[in-house]
């Protein structure tokens, strides 16, 4: 540390992630906002956008182009208290309410035609240090770039969150929140203190509560219905509070995990060109099974994350890119390890990464694992992704837990929809990621995200611009899709197999019939066995149903 960590202590720093050149601003302590007076000034204070603003189609749309919203209004809002205003208008009213953070739902939860009122939080991007909590506070509209630049920057610490860098704090935390971390951190909810959240009881009136992970909380329940329950379904988050269990002393860099100082990144590939059907099946098996053999916490690659990207052969390889925490001992021969055992018994030996990888761009000077800097290393990734930053992308997308390695159904399903010329699309991807690890040493019940046992994930991603493809890109993915789990009613139900699906890429298909034939319906996918106990949270702190969209957490009967 440097010689000025007294005055650190005394002060709290502020990071205001909008700002140019990540100026730092000294600020009092963070309050906690009190119940706020639904007072016109508050939301006359938020600026107001509507169909009669130049600006309204800029803020009526997320990063999914296929979803664009026509709300009556659109409020960028900057404070607690204007939420609160803004949310005792819209009851008052009768217009249903919408929330935006970063704007990266994958379905129509924000944008759809309903919501005549979006509660945007996207200026509320502080990522601070709260004296009073001993806590980080991380308000809802940071990007994750700004969560990663503020807390390393000034204080040496991460939390392990996700890799997309535009990302907003409000959802990704509320649904449980992957990273590269995860497997030496856990998700970033494990460390979750407190959250601050606007509510509407049973009389219709809006306030402002704090909930945190204290046993002694009376309003604990919230709390734990934030660590992977989903947004938009108690009320609005409008600041998280993060600190690790156990963690002690005063001086912020000791409660939050600190990161690799140094990772190695290595990217990899396997052209389709020359995979056979068993090479295929030899590859995506190997890396099941290595997971599956290394799963539990304190594994020896704890510090150690990987994604192979299994993408249509139209795009020319199958890719998989790794991240390795380059300060553990004999790390670069790990990492080559772990290269070779997924290789293994595959004809074709590894190649640059020429062709993009799911989401991120080629990556061809990585094929020899590179040293960099941990932040450097997690800026690269995060913003070296063509489908982020293409603003005329649609997309749809799928997901899995995988606790054991693949039937061959499995393979051969994968194959053959890989393989398949109903598509030409180089964006159609199945991407296998690490999971397990530090993950695993949760309880199931502990937090609201149940999947404690997987060991690693699966997405499937498709994006297209033109209208034209939409049809057919549809039908791939569900097909696939459901081919796949044909065996369980076409998704990946709870069993020794599959795990259920991640809620922060939700999916509507879940609860249609036509795609979900089995007894399991689309919220035992994402909460298994707690979600009874978050209908019973939405019950108690939102008994009108405010905050609602189609998949939302439901009342009980």
């Amino acid at each position: 540390m440097t010689d000025n960590r007294g005055e650190m202590e005394r002060r709290r720093f502020l990071y205001r992630g909008a700002s140019v050149g990540g100026a730092m601003l000294l600020s009092g302590t963070a309050g906690t906002a009190a119940a706020a007076t639904a007072g016109g000034a508050a939301v006359q204070d938020a600026v107001a956008i509507t169909p009669a603003d130049r600006n309204y189609q800029d803020v009526v749309r997320g990063w999914n182009q296929r979803y664009i919203g026509k709300p009556e209004k659109v409020h960028l809002v900057s404070t607690t208290d204007q939420v609160v205003a803004i949310t005792q208008q819209a009851v008052k009213e009768g217009r249903r309410i919408a929330v935006r953070s970063g704007g990266h739902c994958f379905e129509d939860f924000v944008y759809h035609s309903e919501a005549k009122v979006v509660v945007d939080l996207s200026e509320m991007r502080q990522v601070s240090f709260d004296t009073e909590r001993n806590a980080f506070a991380v308000e809802p509209g940071a990007q994750l770039l700004d969560v990663y630049e503020g807390l390393y920057r000034h204080w040496g610490v991460a939390l392990p969150a996700g890799i997309c860098h535009q990302v907003g704090a409000g959802g990704h935390v509320s649904g449980g929140g992957w990273g590269m971390l995860c497997r030496r951190d856990g998700l970033v909810i494990d460390h979750l203190y407190a959250v601050e959240v606007v509510v509407v009881d049973a009389s219709g009136t809006a306030r402002a509560v704090v909930a945190t992970r204290d046993e002694s909380d009376p309003n604990r329940d919230l709390w734990w219905a934030h660590t992977g329950g989903g947004g938009g379904n108690f009320g609005i988050v409008t600041r998280y509070w993060f600190r690790s269990p156990g963690a002690g002393g005063s001086h912020p860099s000791e409660l939050l995990p600190r990161p690799p100082a140094e990772v190695f990144i290595n990217a990899v590939s396997w052209p389709w060109s020359e995979l056979t059907r068993s090479d295929f099946y030899t590859l995506a098996q190997n890396y099941a099974a290595w997971h599956v053999a290394h799963r539990a916490p304190g594994d020896p690659y704890a510090g150690m994350c990987s994604f192979v990207g299994l993408n249509h052969r139209s795009n020319g390889a199958i890719g998989m890119v790794t991240q390795m925490d380059a300060t553990v001992p004999n790390a670069e021969r790990m990492l080559a390890d772990f290269v070779a055992a997924v290789g293994k018994g595959v004809s074709v030996p590894h190649e640059a990464a020429t062709t993009r990888t799911g989401e991120l761009a080629a990556m061809p000077e990585f094929v020899k694992p590179r040293r960099m800097p941990w932040l450097q290393a997690t800026r690269y990734l995060g913003t070296s992704t063509p489908t982020l930053n293409d603003p005329t992308l649609k997309g749809d997308f799928k997901s899995a837990y995988m606790r054991a390695e693949f039937p061959d159904s499995h393979l051969a399903a994968l194959y053959k929809h890989l393989t398949s010329d109903a598509i030409d699309n180089p964006t159609a991807s199945v991407q296998l990621s690490s999971f397990g690890g530090q993950v695993n040493a949760v309880a199931q019940d502990a937090t609201a995200s149940s999947h404690r046992s997987a060991a690693f994930k699966m997405a499937w991603m498709l994006y297209w611009a033109d209208p034209g493809d939409e049809a057919k890109s549809l039908a791939w993915i569900r097909e696939s899709y459901q081919e796949v789990y044909a065996e369980t009613g076409g998704v990946p139900v709870p069993n020794d197999v599959t795990d259920g699906c991640y809620v922060n890429y939700p999916d509507i298909d879940l609860g249609d019939p036509k795609y979900n034939s089995s007894d399991v319906p689309w919220h035992d996918l994402y909460y298994k066995g707690n979600y009874p106990r978050l209908q019973a949270v939405k019950k108690k702190w939102d008994p009108r149903n405010v905050f609602r969209h189609s998949q939302s957490v439901r009342l009980p009967d």
